[in-house]
């Protein structure tokens, strides 16, 4: 199994523990190091590689399974990059993502952040890899079947400040936003993410419980 960009091995992890022989691969090199510690920890046996995701250094066919945890979905070229995972899984293998959606908690975080930073010139949303018509247009020519199905991961901090001190200090997009930024567009971030939070937020005591959708989804290769 390959896992491609996978940051600090969660899956790489999960799979390990299910005794797949994993390659875990992002193109961080301090990720990889995470991750690597945290198999040696456990005792499990995982291969971690740098490499970047639209130009795998793996052969056609190399692989049974490959897999991206909302990791692949932040790519710059889409395109290029689905056809790595197609060339690198072997014909009748599987293709397993899990992409946040647009409408989801994240999805919406990633509107109120074009609103502040707007995107580069030319580079597609991120979000499109968490729609059904994205998907066929990366994979439906090369699929047998292709199914995603809507899930939802449970965002818990200690309250909405917490969450928002976490991911503007360790998650890429909302830091390059708040460091853009000047006061008063850091203020306004701040507010508008905080009435995101208090809206979908099922707590009521102070902390912060907010669900996100995503997709999970099962590429057969023909």
């Amino acid at each position: 199994m390959l896992d491609v960009a996978a940051g600090n091995g969660v899956s790489s992890l999960a799979a390990a523990r299910r005794w797949c022989d994993v390659i875990s691969t992002d193109y961080v090199p301090s990720l990889l190091e995470r991750g690597r510690l945290r198999a040696e920890a456990e005792g499990l046996r995982i291969v971690f590689e740098q490499a970047d995701a639209e130009a795998l250094p793996y052969g056609n066919g190399a692989f049974d399974t490959v897999i991206s945890t909302f990791g692949v979905m932040f790519t710059p070229d889409q395109d290029r990059a689905a056809a790595e995972l197609l060339r690198v899984c072997k014909a009748g293998g599987r293709i397993g993502l899990a992409n946040w959606t647009p409408d989801g908690f994240i999805g919406q975080v990633f509107k109120i952040l074009a609103r502040y930073l707007p995107p580069p010139a030319g580079v597609r949303s991120p979000m499109l890899w968490g729609t059904r018509e994205r998907l066929t247009e990366l994979f439906g020519a090369a699929a047998s079947s292709l199914a995603a199905t809507p899930r939802y991961f449970s965002f818990r901090y200690r309250s909405p400040e917490h969450f928002i001190e976490v991911f503007k200090t360790y998650y890429g997009p909302m830091l390059k936003a708040f460091a853009a930024l000047d006061a008063v567009g850091q203020s306004g971030l701040a507010r508008d993410l905080h009435a995101l939070i208090g809206r979908l937020n099922k707590a009521s005591d102070g902390t912060m419980v907010v669900p996100s959708e995503y997709f999970e989804i099962v590429v057969k290769k023909r």
